[in-house]
């Protein structure tokens, strides 16, 4: 028989309430000492286990999330994001990566995610210097920090821009452009230009005007066309109606990648290689392939440092985040490479392979 029932029918033999309080006072206690023990037990494990949970949720609230929203998927994009990857783990801060897709709406949708998910920061490259404001502004009104990269808002809202110099990017070209007119084309020229103002209207506009305020130095020169066509499909079409409607233009420049590969295999479809010459700008491993080619269609490009802009657009994110003094603008020199210095293009092929690889890992 359990001890707790001996006592009771102890207690009952006995005389008067003192008993039976007694006893019913041993059971009492008993009872109590295993509840309050097995209280301690349970106290002691979730103590442990709030501990543990405040210790993890302290961590994650330590450690700085910024978000890097890029608008499309080629190589000057890619490396930015490799940029991005490296100056966010030397950093020791959480990077959320993402791509608008070129679709204003996704922009918008990817902006408020990172809102509710409550980012420190975002980096973006806005789509629109105008109908991007509204979006960044409601993240900045929910003090997530602003810093755009490549393109901008008219707006004071973001605390950091970092850009190549975009006139620099076409007058670089128009430089190389000009000293091949004069030496190879005793000074005169019938060019066409590719740009991309319909995307872009302000970078479109800054890389055209540099090129042309070099090459235009020389008298001899005429800009006969001006087309927007910054996918390689839209270059082929628009630089071979060119080319066919013009068979006096000699000189093809086109403002982005997507430009410059198109017109390089509009010029070849046509059989004009030798007669027209490409310069264009941005740099990949496809141009730096038609650069080093046979051919002699393309002659030079220039490109960005997007790996950089990556870097310095973390890098600055981290500083405005930590109250540290960050520039308002800062614009970043390009690179030419020119079919005169191959062993200049091939350091550069190593150098960009390097990124791809470190950007991979």
């Amino acid at each position: 028989m359990p001890r707790e029932n001996l006592s009771i029918i102890l207690a009952v033999r006995g005389s008067g309430n003192r008993d039976v309080l007694f006893c019913g006072f041993v059971i009492e206690s008993e009872i109590m000492r295993r509840r309050t023990f097995l209280t301690v037990v349970l106290l002691v494990v979730c103590s442990i286990i709030l501990s543990g949970c405040g210790k993890k949720d302290k961590e994650s609230e330590g450690k700085l999330k910024i978000a890097g929203i890029i608008f499309q998927e080629d190589q000057f994009f890619r490396l930015v994001q490799f940029g991005m990857k490296d100056a966010a783990d030397k950093a020791g801060v959480e990077l959320l990566s993402a791509s608008s897709s070129n679709k204003p709406d996704k922009e918008i949708q990817l902006v408020n995610t990172y809102i509710a998910r409550r980012v420190d920061a975002i980096v973006i490259s806005p789509l629109s210097s105008t109908a991007s404001i509204t979006a960044l502004k409601q993240a900045h009104d929910r003090s997530v920090k602003i810093i755009t990269y490549n393109t901008t808002i008219a707006s004071d809202i973001p605390q950091s821009y970092i850009e190549s110099d975009q006139f620099d990017l076409g007058a670089q070209s128009g430089r190389a452009a000009a000293k091949y007119i004069e030496q190879e084309l005793d000074g005169k020229a019938k060019i066409a230009i590719l740009a991309f103002k319909s995307q872009h209207p302000e970078q479109s506009n800054a890389r055209s005007e540099g090129f042309k305020s070099e090459v235009t130095k020389l008298a001899g020169v005429q800009v006969v066309a001006e087309q927007d066509a910054w996918l390689a499909e839209m270059a082929v079409k628009k630089t071979g109606d060119i080319i066919t409607a013009r068979p006096d233009v000699n000189i093809v420049w086109a403002a982005n990648e997507g430009g410059t590969v198109g017109s390089v295999m509009a010029v070849k479809n046509a059989g004009r290689a030798g007669s027209v010459a490409v310069f264009g700008t941005d740099i990949s491993k496809q141009l730096i392939t038609f650069i080093l080619a046979d051919d002699n269609i393309l002659q030079a490009i220039t490109g960005q440092r997007p790996f950089e802009i990556g870097q310095k657009a973390i890098e600055s994110a981290v500083k405005v985040l930590k109250n540290q003094p960050v520039e308002k603008k800062i614009s970043m020199p390009g690179v030419l490479l020119s079919r005169q210095d191959p062993d200049a293009i091939r350091a550069f092929e190593q150098k960009l392979n390097e990124l791809v690889s470190l950007g991979s890992r």
